[in-house]
């Protein structure tokens, strides 16, 4: 997140909030407690359903994994930061270079779904 304003994307008129660390640490866990629950909404949707889908399809279950590999990550990220809990530096590399890169596969898999019209389910 700091990297917002050590590559001058903060000077940009109207972006100077993504120049403030604690602005965009909160807005990412809110957004982060968002998407949990909506995935666990959808789950529970999905699993609890009276109605018979015939299945997720392949861009679906691509978005699912990724989606969990971003909670994984994101949450060993979270408990990197606890008090007393240690990650060795070639593991706190690991996790942010997946968690971002999770992030661009997200965005890449979605924009392809959106383009080509692919749902979740058939």
């Amino acid at each position: 997140m700091p990297i917002f304003k050590r590559y001058y994307i903060a000077d940009i008129p109207g972006l100077g909030w993504l120049g403030k660390f604690y602005v965009t640490h909160a807005m990412h866990y809110i957004f982060a407690i968002i998407l949990i629950a909506f995935c666990v909404y959808l789950v529970l949707d999905f699993a609890l359903s009276k109605k018979k889908i015939s299945g997720i399809t392949v861009s679906g279950f691509v978005k699912a994994c990724i989606i969990l590999g971003l909670m994984v990550s994101g949450a060993l990220m979270v408990i990197k930061n606890l008090p007393g809990v240690y990650f060795s530096y070639t593991m706190i590399y690991v996790m942010n270079l997946s968690h971002l890169g999770l992030c661009m596969a997200l965005l890449a898999v979605s924009f392809y779904t959106l383009v080509t019209k692919r749902g979740w389910v058939k």
